[in-house]
């Protein structure tokens, strides 16, 4: 196990920026692609603003709720999110983005606080735990994630992780062009 410690912090920040933009893209795409985060996502009303951050000014995604339910990454945003789950502290990010702290163990030993309606946040931890399993790998999801899902089957887990990993190299991709 990597301690926070034996991490410079420069490492630290920059494989949070990396892990944060990861997550906020495969949330997106995996908001298009998997029934069930698709069911979660459709209960967030539409023009819903959610994002996720390090305190004060650290890495951050910002996603919007389309009209059609869907997720969308916002690069700039003046509008106060409906939803902001923040990282009190870099450290913290860390161990969450390195699967030594599952985010129910982060907010559970007050590593992380959410603005905005609990339901909300909730709904937000289920998408992000039902993305993790389907992208990761057993044993990481498994440190990731609360509850692995035992009804997920390898083959929705491979042509489900397929798919997310597809559309997020494709925003890449994108992005670059």
């Amino acid at each position: 196990m990597i301690s926070t410690k034996s991490v410079k912090p420069a490492l630290q920040l920059a494989y949070v920026k990396l892990m944060m933009d990861v997550i906020g893209r495969g949330l997106v795409m995996a908001s298009q692609v998997d029934e069930e985060i698709k069911q979660e996502v459709a209960k967030f009303p539409s023009n819903f603003v959610l994002s996720m951050k390090v305190f004060p000014n650290g890495p951050a995604f910002v996603a919007k709720v389309t009209a059609d339910h869907q997720l969308e990454l916002l690069q700039n945003t003046a509008q106060k999110p409906d939803l902001t789950i923040t990282f009190k502290h870099l450290n913290h990010a860390f161990l969450v983005f390195s699967f030594q702290e599952s985010t129910a163990q982060a907010f559970a030993h007050d590593r992380m606080i959410a603005d905005g309606d609990v339901s909300y946040a909730i709904r937000l931890v289920r998408c992000l735990n039902k993305m993790e399993a389907l992208i990761l790998p057993k044993l990481l999801a498994e440190l990731a994630v609360k509850q692995y899902p035992t009804e997920l089957s390898l083959k929705e887990k491979l042509s489900g992780a397929a798919n997310i990993y597809l559309k997020v190299a494709q925003s890449y991709f994108k992005r670059s062009a």
